[in-house]
């Protein structure tokens, strides 16, 4: 594997090559946006061809098969329905499909566009990236899932499947075990908040939709949710946490490989000579999926064997009841002959006949008997391989209980242990500051209002002012809501900032001890609820609202 540190994806505004860290975009998580024809495809085969060049294996979920151009160039296992793909697979091919991708160290283009039955394509999806995150618990090695379209699997507004949970996850756990996330779409207002506000890195390219436009506003700001629609084709605003620059304007680089996600056009479409991976890869995946093809076919030669077995059982009991039936007459009859009161009616070889007619009936009981053996065996052996499923499907239940169990305990054990001082504040609903426990506040001189809020003296340039006012209460409500900020940072960037005067972004993030993306979304969030004025550029200041309304409050009004 390489030991490049850096890829380089295209150029900054004033010309400088961008750089991005290998590392980060391996593990971390990435959320890439923009309209249809704005690049955000071509973004992401541009990070797959630096990263495919350093030596970095990946795993593209390709919803709308798009990216087996990347085979022009690179040795890649394309897997999917279409007869197109390498290797047609499905979920029971999940293991072997990440032990390929994470220990083969091999390429893998998941083409999910030619499942008829997209239940079968979600399972696939949901299997392989379970895989990749228990193996990783124990490799632990940098690896990148792609996943295009990703509001279909985690939408804003309906219901998370179990997929999408397991997306959400990865994008929480997986980057302490080396497995990041990308997440590409669109349109960001479709996307669940949660995924995109747990991204440490995020490309917004060209949007039109006011609604995608506001998302770039909660967490960029007002100002480029204004501008983001008129970015050229393959232009974007990045935004990392790495960097010290919040926002960065992007030309990206048009990929190398054959782009067969383009608009078809008139011209002569000519596909290229792609690559493909080695035959014994393949042959691997092929001996799964004629084993699974031998399991079916005999389960249905059992069962259509068992339905003979069970109508020649019926046609016997059939014959048996019949011949019951005779034995029971001649027996009848015999009675009647040893009885000296009854009429006396010539039956010639009464005895032989009764004789016949027992061996008769015995011979169809065997039969029936053995019959009746041969259906059991067969019903067990179903059984017992319906038993192997239940059993594996149970122990995998069972151990995944297990992990969340041993996971909550370890999170309990750190909590116990000292916790996320910013979460224990947010449950408290306390802020601690240098003296009493105060409703909203953080000061060492401190009185109460004629409503019973909290005042803090010489707070700002202003002279004295208020905090716990309900009018700011419900605007920084608000405004954690639609950031990445809790409200008990946000008191704390409230109260600084009155101190202070005036603060860049930067330092307001050093201060809270929060990402700079993370205050980033707040300052624009409460500069949106009108709690703030940003008088220069990533500078921000009590707006004067906001003084006018806690000196109203001191004096009484």
């Amino acid at each position: 594997m390489s030991e490049q540190r850096e890829i380089h994806v295209g150029e900054s505004a004033d010309g400088t090559d961008l750089h991005l860290p290998v590392v980060e975009i391996l593990t971390g998580r990435g959320f890439v946006t923009g309209k249809s024809g704005s690049g955000k495809s071509n973004t992401a085969s541009v990070l797959a061809e630096e990263l495919l060049d350093a030596g970095f294996p990946l795993l593209i979920v390709d919803t709308d098969g798009e990216y087996y151009g990347l085979k022009e160039e690179y040795e890649m296992l394309h897997a999917g329905a279409d007869e197109e793909c390498d290797i047609q697979i499905g979920p029971e091919h999940a293991e072997q499909m990440a032990s390929l991708a994470l220990e083969e160290n091999v390429p893998v283009i998941l083409d999910v566009s030619g499942y008829l039955d997209e239940e079968v394509a979600d399972e696939l999806l949901r299997k392989i990236a379970r895989q990749l995150f228990v193996k990783e618990k124990k490799l632990k090695k940098p690896f990148l899932l792609i996943v295009e379209e990703v509001h279909e699997y985690i939408p804003e507004g309906g219901g998370v499947g179990e997929t999408g949970k397991l997306l959400i996850k990865i994008s929480k756990r997986g980057r302490k075990h080396g497995l990041g996330i990308l997440g590409i779409s669109q349109r960001p207002a479709d996307v669940k908040k949660d995924f995109i506000t747990q991204a440490n890195w995020l490309v917004w390219h060209r949007l039109t939709w006011d609604n995608d436009t506001k998302v770039v506003g909660r967490i960029i700001d007002t100002e480029y949710s204004e501008v983001v629609s008129d970015l050229n084709d393959g232009q974007a605003f990045v935004q990392t946490d790495w960097t010290e620059l919040d926002v960065r304007k992007v030309q990206f680089r048009r990929k190398r490989t054959f782009d067969a996600g383009a608009t078809p056009g008139l011209d002569d479409f000519e596909r290229p000579e792609l690559k493909s991976v080695s035959d014994a890869l393949v042959g691997d995946l092929q001996d799964i999926s004629e084993r699974k093809e031998r399991e079916e076919n005999r389960i249905v030669e059992l069962e259509n064997e068992l339905e003979k077995k069970e109508k020649r059982i019926e046609t016997l009991e059939d014959e048996l009841e019949s011949a019951r039936d005779v034995s029971s007459a001649a027996k009848q009859m015999a009675d009647a002959l040893t009885r000296p009161e009854t009429v006396q009616t010539h039956l010639p070889n009464t005895d032989e006949d009764r004789r016949r007619l027992h061996e008769e009936l015995a011979e169809l009981e065997a039969e029936r008997d053995d019959l009746a053996a041969e259906r059991d065996a067969l019903e067990d052996e179903l059984a017992d391989r319906a038993d192997r499923i239940d059993d594996l499907e149970a122990e995998v239940d069972r151990l995944r209980a297990e992990n969340d169990r041993l996971r909550n305990r370890l999170e309990d054990a750190r909590s116990d242990a000292g916790g996320d001082s910013e979460r224990d504040t947010a449950e408290d609903g306390i802020v601690q500051a240098a003296g009493d426990d105060h409703e909203f506040g953080y000061t060492s001189e401190a009185e109460l209002g004629p409503d019973g809020e909290i005042l803090v003296a010489d707070a700002g340039s202003d002279g004295p002012d208020e905090f716990g006012l309900t009018w700011l209460d419900e605007r920084i409500t608000r405004a954690c809501e639609n950031s990445q900020c809790s409200e008990p940072t946000a008191r704390e960037v409230v109260t600084e900032l009155a101190r202070s005067g005036s603060l860049q972004s930067e330092a307001v993030a050093r201060t809270v001890g929060r990402s700079p993306v993370a205050v980033q979304s707040l300052l624009s969030e409460l500069r949106t609820e009108s709690v703030l004025d940003r008088p220069a550029e990533r500078t921000y200041t009590l707006s004067e609202t906001t003084r006018s309304k806690l000196r109203a409050a001191i004096a009484g009004d």
